[in-house]
Parts: structure tokens; C-alpha cells; sequence
């Protein structure tokens, strides 16, 4: 093994030693920031404006420290991964997706890991095995920590390829969104989404929901009201901490740990994946660490959920929470198909559904947290 994979694999172990043993969000942070500059090996421009996004937030991190209890230590998870022989390193998606921890997006039926056009990141942000996920991170951070890093906040269906386990063009209903506010085009645009993949669900890992398999199994504070800094612990697992929870493009923790900012666009300008930077709207994917004992919403692949805590992605009041993180994707821009290749959307309904009286009526539909 190679100086500088031994150190990627050992500066993870060193640092959440030193975690452990303070007591601030701000030591646990400047911790976890050095470990995202080595393991990712950011310049020190890119470091200086990631400093300052985590600077501009008061709880942006890996939980509140006073309360978060995690199940696995970093040290245990590392432990595990060394006595089953598991590596997380991968030179051929390194080679295509020009950085580590990054898996390519394709159609495995259809073509190679060489002919995507596009990476995720395998794991929650910081994408580093056995770092627990960031949380506490409003949709706009996670906007702009991708974008420092030279990434970009993934698109909902980018997500939902990964999950599913291959690429396909995307099925966006724009044409139930024109000339409707957000909270009524979202609801039409996902129904019509769920509707159209209900028949072929499936989790990352298979066609079934398993208990055990991924990050589901660790417990609410007690006295958790559904979002307090205070009394919500961010009690998650280490990334990569279950081997067996990925899809079958080798991305992990797509069920259970965080769960996960993602872009919804409305129009084709929104689409992340074709170089949209203003960004559409917010979207909630996957589960959390609770899942296995409380399943507070549908978690399969390619479900959408409804307008919870909705707003714009770049909107500075977008929604934060104990249990939701994101993590990044990229775009191979040589292999970019053009915008032209999406496919067009089926015809309207000709009934128009009846709309929700607005807002509260999204919000009244949020999961008990």
C-alpha cells in the first residue's frame, strides 16, 4: 500500500481520536475540516471558502456534541472494515471521475463506467469512510460547499439513478409545473413521478426494505420535539460503516444515516446537470438513522417527497435538521449530453388535480420527527 493511501486510510482513525476528545463544535469541526483537506487533497483557496461557509453558521457540523450519542465510533468502524478486508479505495473511478470517493453514473445494461457523463459522491458529505455525515446544513450550504469543492449539488433524478442502480434520461414533468406556485407544481410533478415508478421500487440494495443492512438502526434522543439544536442528537453511524447498504454502482448510505439535500428543478434552466447554478427547488432524499424501529416516510429509490420545509435551493433561510446532510456529484463535461436529450414529457392530465390551499398544507404533511 502506497504512503498516501495508508494515510487516507489512517487520518481518519487519528483525527476522530482527537473528535472524541473535545467538547466544542468549533474543535470538532477544525478536525474535520483538516481531514477533508488531506483525504480530498483541496487546495487552500478551496479550504478558505469552505472555512467560511462553516464560519457563517452556528450549527453546521456533525451534530450537536453535547447530545449526539453515536452507536459506532470511527475507531470500531475502521476496525471492521480491516478485519473483513474492505477498501474503500477505487483507482478505475478515480481515473473517471477525477476525484476520490466518487462513483460514475451509468446504465450498467447499456454502456461502461467509462461512458458516464456524470459522478456522485459514495458517501454523505465529507465523502470520507468512517467520518460521520455533516448535518445541520441548510440546502444553500450545501449548494455552496459543493461548488467549493469544484462539485455541484446533484439533481433529484442524479440521486435516484444512483440509488436504483442505473442511469435513465430524465423524466421531469415541467409541463405539470408551467404557470402553478412551487408547492402546487411539486405535488403535481411528484405524483406523477411516483405514480410512473411505483412498479419497479426498490432500495439501494435490493427490491425490499431490510432491517440491519444499512444506518436505520440507531435511536432519537429522547425529548427530540422534531428539530431542536438542544434535545435532537445526530446520532448516525461512520460512513461506509455497512458494507452491504449500496446500490449497484457502489454508492453507500443512500438508505438510512442522513438524509439528503437534493436539487428539484421545475424548468430545464434549474437542472444542476445542465449548468444551473440559481438551482430549483429543495428536495428530501432517503431515510435516517431511525428507520429500522420508526419509518417516518416512504424511502425506496425513486420516491419523491412532498414539499416539506420547501423552498429555493439558494434560498438562505432553507431548511437545516439534525438528521439531514447531502453529499455532491459532478459533471463530466466532454461526455455532457445537451440539454436536448431529455426526453419529452407526456401530455398534461386534462383534468387539472385540485391544488392544496398552499404552504401549510405541504408543511401539515411533514413527518413526526
Amino acid at each position: 500500500m502506497s504512503r498516501t493511501r495508508a494515510l487516507s486510510i489512517l487520518l481518519p482513525l487519528l483525527l476522530c481520536r482527537a473528535v472524541a476528545a473535545q467538547t466544542t463544535l468549533a474543535e470538532q469541526n477544525a478536525l474535520l475540516l483538516r481531514q477533508l483537506q488531506e483525504v480530498h487533497g483541496l487546495s487552500a483557496e478551496q479550504m478558505a471558502r469552505i472555512r467560511q461557509i462553516f464560519a457563517h453558521s452556528a450549527i453546521i457540523g456533525q451534530g450537536n456534541p453535547a447530545i449526539t450519542r453515536h452507536p459506532v465510533t470511527p475507531e470500531q468502524c475502521l476496525a471492521q472494515l480491516k478485519q473483513r478486508g474492505i477498501n474503500y479505495a477505487n483507482p478505475r473511478f478515480e481515473r473517471i471521475c477525477g476525484a476520490r470517493y466518487m462513483a460514475p453514473l451509468y446504465d450498467p445494461a447499456t454502456s461502461t463506467a467509462e461512458d458516464a457523463s456524470a459522478c456522485i459522491d459514495q458517501f454523505e458529505f465529507p465523502d470520507i469512510p468512517c467520518a460521520y455525515p455533516v448535518v445541520w446544513v441548510k440546502a444553500s450550504e450545501a449548494a455552496e460547499l459543493c461548488a467549493a469543492e469544484g462539485k455541484r449539488l446533484c439533481d433529484a433524478n442524479e440521486w435516484e439513478d444512483a440509488c436504483q442502480g442505473r442511469s435513465e434520461p430524465p423524466d421531469y414533468r415541467f409541463d405539470l409545473a408551467a404557470g402553478v406556485p412551487p408547492e402546487v407544481a411539486i405535488r403535481r410533478m411528484r405524483e406523477a413521478h411516483n405514480r410512473a415508478h411505483a412498479a419497479d421500487k426498490r432500495w439501494s440494495y435490493g427490491p425490499a426494505y431490510q432491517e440491519g443492512i444499512c444506518a436505520t438502526g440507531s435511536f432519537k434522543s429522547p425529548g427530540c420535539n422534531g428539530g431542536s439544536w438542544t434535545q435532537c442528537g445526530s446520532n448516525t453511524y461512520p460512513a461506509g460503516d455497512f458494507p452491504a447498504c449500496h446500490s449497484p454502482l457502489e454508492v453507500y448510505d443512500l438508505n438510512g444515516n442522513a438524509a439528503e439535500h437534493m436539487n428539484l428543478p421545475l424548468n430545464v434552466g434549474e437542472m444542476s446537470s445542465r449548468g444551473s447554478t440559481t438551482l430549483g427547488y429543495t428536495e428530501m432524499k432517503g431515510s435516517w438513522f431511525i428507520f429500522d424501529t420508526y419509518r417516518a416516510h416512504e424511502d425506496w429509490c425513486r420516491w419523491r417527497a412532498p414539499y416539506w420545509h420547501g423552498s429555493r435551493v439558494m434560498d438562505p433561510h432553507s431548511h437545516a435538521n439534525y438528521h439531514l446532510g447531502f453529499r455532491c456529484c459532478n459533471t463530466l463535461t466532454a461526455r455532457q449530453p445537451p440539454a436536448t436529450g431529455i426526453s419529452a414529457p407526456p401530455p398534461a392530465p386534462s383534468a387539472d388535480p385540485a391544488a392544496p390551499p398552499g404552504a401549510a398544507r405541504a408543511a401539515a404533511t411533514v413527518p413526526r420527527r
